[in-house]
C-alpha cells in the first residue's frame, strides 16, 4: 500500500489540535495510519486520547456509500445535527448553533453562501468521497482555527499530495467507485488519480450524483398534481427533493525536503437540486475555486500560509414540482399543458421568480509556530478575506416589469483579524491553551431599487438614504485546559467569548413587500424576512467541560460526558415586523397556525446541554468475531431570553445505539435510533412541532484486496416520521404566493433506502 512520506524527523512541531482533545474535538480519517506529507502531530498521549473519539477508516466509508451529503459524514459525532436542506447541502448543527454561527474551513478556505436561502453552504462544495478528514471542534475552539463565529469549529480537508519515495520510480495509484440508493434512486460515481515522483505530484478528483425526489416512510399529503401545469406526486413523495451534482478537482504540488507547495484547482456545477423547505430550488450553481498553500518548517517553527479565491454564479428559480406561470389565469391549463402563457405588457403573467447571485471571495492567510521552549509553543497569524456580493431579480412578467430588482447591489463584507495563542505543556498531566484574536469587519452595499417605481418605493428611499457603511470592532477570548491524572482519565475545562457580525442578507435585505420577503429565508420555515441596518455583532460567552473515562488501552471501554452552556448577547432572530401596511401589519403580529413575516433584531439567548457517549465489548468469539457496543444521548434546550420563548429548530432528545460486529474482513451493525417529541417550538416563528419517532438501521461490508464492498437498509422499517430540524414543508404548489402554501406540515424523513456500493483501488 502506498504511503505518503512525512517530513524529516524533528522538522515538524507539536500543533495547536493537542489541547482541544480534551474539549471534544472529533477526528474522521480516512486512512488513520497514512500522514499526510506535512501534517503536524501532536504529542502521543494527546494521540492516543484523541482516538477514543475518532471514527474509524470503515465507519467514514459506510457513509460515505449511505449519502452524497458531505456533511453527514459525521452524523455519529455527538451533539451534532442537521438542518437538511438540498440533498448535497445540509447545514451541521452543533449544539444549537448553526450555519454562519460556526466556523467552516474547507482546505483552509473560509467559503461563504453566495444565497438568499443559503443554499451553497461550504461542505456542498466537496462530495464525500473528496473528504479525507474533518476535524470538529465541538467545544471552545482555538482562536488561531478562524473567528467570526460564535459556535463550534469544522476543518476539512481533501486528499493531501502523495509523493513516492526518494529514489523509487514513480508513484501511481488511484480508487473508482458507484453506489446505489433505492429510494431516490440515487447513483453516485467517483474517480480519484495520483501520478507523482519524489517531489512532484499530480492528483485529479472527479465525482458526480444525481436522485430523484424522495418518499417518505408513508403518505403525509394528498397524491395529485404538484402544481398547475406540473407532473404528479405520489401522497408519500417529497417534492422539490431531486439533485444532480459534479465536483471536480486538480492539485499540483512540488516537496523539497521540509517545504510543500500545493496548488489545487475546484469546479462544481449543480444543474438543478430541489428545496422541500424552501419556496425556491436551486437551478444553476457554478463554482470555481483556486487554493494555493505553501507549508514550510524551519530551525525556528513552522509556516502555512494560503491565497485563495473563490468565485460562485448562484441562480434560483421554480423547478419542476414548483408552480411557474402566475396571473390572472395562472389555475387555467391551455392546451399546451401551461397554466397560461405570457402575453406582454402588464396585462400578461410573469415566468417564475429569476434570482441571480454573483459572489466572489478572496482570502489570505498566514499562520506560524514558535517553539519558545520545549513546553512553550506560541502561534501566531493573521487573516484577510475580501468579499463581493450581487442578488438581483429580473423582471419576468406581470407585476414586475420594467425594471430589475436589487436585493444586493455591490454588497462588501471583509474581515482582516491578528490572532496570537500560548500553548503550555506545564508536565505530563496539565496541558494549557490561551488565544487571543481581534476581528474587524467592514459592510458596505450600494443603493437599491425594486421592480418599477410602486414596488416598495418608500423602503428602497429610505434604505438608499441610510448610512451603510458599517465597521465592527470583534475581540475573541479563548482559554482551554486538560488535565489527565492517570491513564484512564482526563478532564478538560474550555471558556471562551466569540464574535459574529451579520452577514449581508441580516442587515442589507431591505424590501417589506410580502414576495420579496418570502424569497429571504435562511432557516426553511416557510416564513418571509427583511433586514436590518441597526444589526449588533452577536457575542457569545461559552463554558464547556469534558471529562472521559477509558480503558489505558483504548481498545476496551469508554465513556464521555461533556456539558456545555452559552450566552448570547445582541443573538441575531427574527421579531414580527411591525407597521400599518401589509404584510406588517396587526394581523402579521397576531398570526397563529400560518406563515408571518419577520425582521431580524438582536436579542438574548440562552443555549444549554450535554452529550454523553460511551463503548463497550460485548463479546469476543472465535467464529463469529468480536462485538462491540456503542451510544450516545444528546439533550439540548435553547431559550430566548428576551421574548420568554423558545429559539428555533432546536434539536430534542435523541440517542443512538448500535451493536457493531467485525471478522476479519467483514464488518455488520444494527442500529437503534431515537428522538423525542420536538414541542418546545417558536412561538415566534409560528415553528411546526413533531412527534416522537424511533428507526432502525442495518449496515454491513466487506474488504477483498483491493475492493470494498458496502452495502446497507436505512430506515428498515420504513417508518414514517417528521424531521424535527427538516423546516417547513414548501415542495411543492403555488409557493411564490403568501399562504397558498399549506402551513403545519415539516419536512419528513426518508422512508427505507437498500444501498449499495462498491470501490475499487489500483
Amino acid at each position: 500500500m502506498n504511503r505518503y512520506i512525512p517530513l524529516p524527523p524533528g522538522k515538524i512541531r507539536p500543533t495547536v489540535m493537542a489541547i482541544v482533545v480534551a474539549l471534544c474535538p472529533i477526528t474522521l480519517n480516512a486512512e488513520e495510519t497514512t500522514l499526510s506529507t506535512v501534517v503536524v502531530n501532536a504529542p502521543q498521549e494527546q494521540e492516543s486520547a484523541a482516538a477514543a473519539t475518532s471514527i474509524d477508516t470503515s465507519e467514514l466509508r459506510r457513509q460515505r456509500a449511505s449519502s452524497s451529503d458531505s456533511a453527514l459524514l459525521f452524523r455519529d459525532v455527538p451533539g451534532v445535527n442537521f438542518y437538511r436542506a438540498g440533498g448535497v447541502s445540509s447545514l451541521p448543527v452543533v449544539h444549537g448553533l448553526a450555519d454562519d454561527r460556526l466556523r467552516t474551513k474547507v482546505d483552509g478556505m473560509d467559503l461563504i453562501s453566495a444565497c438568499g436561502n443559503h443554499m451553497n453552504p461550504p461542505l456542498s462544495y466537496l462530495d464525500p468521497h473528496q473528504v479525507e478528514q474533518i476535524t470538529l471542534f465541538t467545544g471552545v475552539a482555538p482562536v488561531s482555527l478562524g473567528g467570526d463565529s460564535i459556535g463550534a469549529t469544522i476543518n476539512v480537508k481533501s486528499k493531501a499530495p502523495q509523493f513516492a519515495k526518494e529514489g523509487e520510480p514513480t508513484l501511481t495509484n488511484g480508487e473508482a467507485g458507484f453506489a446505489y440508493r433505492s429510494n431516490n434512486s440515487a447513483m453516485s460515481a467517483h474517480l480519484m488519480a495520483t501520478a507523482a515522483s519524489d517531489s512532484l505530484s499530480v492528483g485529479y478528483e472527479g465525482a458526480t450524483t444525481k436522485a430523484d425526489n424522495y418518499h417518505a416512510g408513508g403518505d403525509f399529503k394528498p397524491a395529485g398534481a404538484a402544481a398547475a401545469g406540473r407532473g404528479d406526486l405520489d401522497a408519500d413523495e417529497v417534492g422539490s427533493s431531486m439533485f444532480k451534482s459534479t465536483n471536480q478537482a486538480l492539485t499540483l504540488a512540488l516537496r523539497n525536503e521540509a517545504h510543500l507547495l500545493s496548488l489545487r484547482l475546484g469546479t462544481q456545477d449543480i444543474p438543478y437540486q430541489g428545496w422541500p423547505n424552501q419556496r425556491m430550488d436551486m437551478t444553476g450553481n457554478d463554482s470555481k475555486q483556486i487554493n494555493l498553500n505553501y507549508l514550510g518548517s524551519y530551525e525556528w517553527g513552522d509556516l502555512d500560509t494560503r491565497i485563495y479565491r473563490e468565485n460562485t454564479r448562484h441562480k434560483m428559480q421554480f423547478f419542476d414540482d414548483k408552480l411557474f406561470w402566475y396571473g390572472a389565469a395562472s389555475n387555467t391549463p391551455t392546451k399546451d399543458g401551461e397554466p397560461c402563457q405570457p402575453s406582454g405588457g402588464k396585462e400578461g403573467c410573469a415566468a417564475g421568480m429569476p434570482m441571480d447571485t454573483e459572489g466572489e471571495n478572496n482570502g489570505v492567510t498566514i499562520k506560524g509556530s514558535v517553539a519558545l521552549s520545549e513546553q512553550d509553543l506560541l502561534h501566531i497569524g493573521g487573516e484577510m478575506q475580501q468579499y463581493r456580493l450581487d442578488d438581483w431579480w429580473d423582471a419576468s412578467g406581470k407585476g414586475m416589469w420594467p425594471n430589475t430588482y436589487w436585493n444586493i447591489r455591490d454588497g462588501e463584507r471583509d474581515r482582516l483579524a491578528l490572532f496570537s495563542e500560548w500553548e503550555r505543556h506545564w508536565n505530563p498531566q496539565w496541558l494549557t491553551l490561551m488565544g487571543v484574536r481581534h476581528e474587524q469587519v467592514s459592510m458596505n452595499s450600494g443603493e437599491v431599487a425594486g421592480y418599477n417605481p410602486t414596488y416598495s418605493p418608500e423602503d428602497a428611499n429610505a434604505f438608499n438614504a441610510a448610512s451603510r457603511d458599517i465597521q465592527d470592532s470583534n475581540l475573541d477570548l479563548a482559554l482551554s485546559a486538560q488535565f489527565t491524572p492517570s491513564p484512564t482519565a482526563t478532564y478538560g475545562v474550555g471558556i471562551a467569548r466569540k464574535n459574529r457580525s451579520p452577514n449581508l442578507y441580516e442587515r442589507y435585505s431591505w424590501s417589506t413587500h410580502g414576495m420579496s420577503m418570502r424569497m429571504i429565508n435562511l432557516n426553511g420555515d416557510g416564513n418571509g424576512y427583511v433586514g436590518n441596518l441597526q444589526l449588533e455583532p452577536e457575542t457569545a460567552n461559552t463554558l464547556s467541560l469534558s471529562a472521559d473515562w477509558h480503558d489505558p488501552s483504548a481498545k476496551g471501554w469508554g465513556i464521555k460526558l461533556a456539558p456545555y452552556v452559552t450566552r448570547v448577547n445582541n443573538y441575531i432572530a427574527g421579531e414580527r415586523c411591525n407597521g400599518t401596511a401589509a404584510p406588517c401589519d396587526a394581523k402579521n403580529i397576531a398570526m397563529q397556525n400560518n406563515y408571518v413575516y419577520l425582521r431580524y433584531a438582536n436579542q438574548e439567548a440562552k443555549i444549554y446541554g450535554v452529550d454523553l457517549s460511551g463503548f463497550m465489548p460485548v463479546a469476543k468469539t472465535g467464529d463469529y468475531g468480536d462485538f462491540t457496543l456503542k451510544g450516545m444521548v444528546n439533550y439540548l434546550r435553547g431559550e430566548n431570553s428576551a421574548t420568554d420563548d423558545n429559539l428555533y429548530n432546536m434539536m430534542p432528545l435523541n440517542s443512538k445505539i448500535s451493536l457493531q460486529q467485525q471478522q476479519g474482513a467483514w464488518f455488520s451493525s444494527l442500529e437503534w435510533q431515537w428522538v423525542d417529541t420536538k414541542d418546545r417550538v417558536s412561538a415566534t416563528y409560528n415553528e411546526v412541532a413533531t412527534a416522537s419517532y424511533s428507526l432502525l438501521h442495518l449496515r454491513a461490508g466487506y474488504a477483498w484486496q483491493q475492493f470494498d464492498l458496502e452495502f446497507g437498509i436505512e430506515n428498515l422499517a420504513d417508518k414514517a416520521y417528521a424531521d424535527p430540524l427538516g423546516g417547513a414543508y414548501t415542495g411543492q404548489g403555488k409557493t411564490m404566493s403568501a399562504n397558498d402554501v399549506p402551513w403545519g406540515t415539516a419536512v419528513p424523513g426518508m422512508g427505507r433506502s437498500i444501498y449499495t456500493a462498491v470501490n475499487m483501488q489500483f
